[in-house]
């Protein structure tokens, strides 16, 4: 499937609640790609944008009430349109109040997709107790704990590291494409959170579509590094390179295994 002509050619709008540090970048990948992006993070709003939306993105990293709140309702209206939901649980366990949101929203919102680093998975997974900083300092995770989060939740998880790990809790998939320069940049995760949307509105496979993302998001690093000095450089080089990027470089480079 060519996911990246059938993005471009729908123009999927992928409403955000995200966080402050991640907006623009966020945003301005999901034009990159080829979707059309909301960042809106008012409660007042969540239920209209989330009805007319394509996919639904919530990310958990500058948490207030408001949109502790916007976050629930967005979350129930799509699942009440059919429309995928795709959480990234930023800092799972690190705070009371943020462990009580996640829960909640586990609890009441049906995702369609759970994008998260190494550690955050683990603490989802119970393998972790805590995460002091949304910069994970556990490099990867065991695939069986995953797993476990897959099932839990009925999700396709998306456990990025040095390797990522992808799974719907039957199927699962490694992914060695990406850069390390990744890590030397905020918002990396919560841009690959973002750019999970819109490959989920034009998805036959929910699972498929979430590994055709996480390689084509490593590629596109790997490809924008050949043109970057450091992070001031790479992050543009890695806008361009989801601009330019299309499907048949994503097959020739994507370096997956299935176990």
């Amino acid at each position: 499937m060519n996911y990246i002509a059938k993005i471009r050619e729908k123009s999927p709008f992928i409403y955000n609640i995200t966080n402050e540090v991640a907006t623009n970048f966020a945003a301005n990948g999901l034009i990159a790609i080829g979707a059309s992006p909301a960042m809106s993070n008012t409660p007042k709003e969540a239920e209209e944008n989330a009805s007319h939306a394509d996919a639904v993105v919530l990310n958990l990293g500058t948490l207030t009430e408001d949109r502790a709140e916007a976050m629930l309702l967005a979350g129930l209206k799509a699942n009440e349109k059919g429309i995928p939901v795709i959480l990234d649980p930023i800092a799972a366990g690190g705070t009371k109040f943020r462990t009580k949101v996640i829960n909640e929203l586990l609890e009441k919102v049906k995702f369609a997709a759970i994008r998260a680093n190494a550690g955050e998975i683990s603490v989802l997974g119970g393998a972790l107790d805590i995460m002091k900083s949304p910069d994970s300092t556990v490099e990867s995770i065991d695939p069986k704990i995953a797993q476990t989060v897959a099932k839990e939740y009925d999700t396709v998880v998306i456990a990025t590291g040095k390797t990522d790990v992808i799974t719907d809790g039957t199927r699962m998939s490694l992914c060695n494409n990406g850069h390390t320069m990744l890590q030397n940049i905020t918002a990396s995760g919560c841009l690959l959170s973002s750019l999970v949307g819109p490959y989920l509105s034009v998805a036959e496979d929910l699972y498929e579509a979430s590994v055709e993302v996480t390689a084509a998001y490593g590629i596109a690093a790997e490809l924008a590094m050949k043109k970057a000095e450091g992070p001031g450089t790479f992050i543009p080089a890695l806008l361009d390179q989801l601009y330019l990027l299309d499907q048949e470089t994503v097959n020739t480079y994507k370096k997956l295994q299935e176990i």
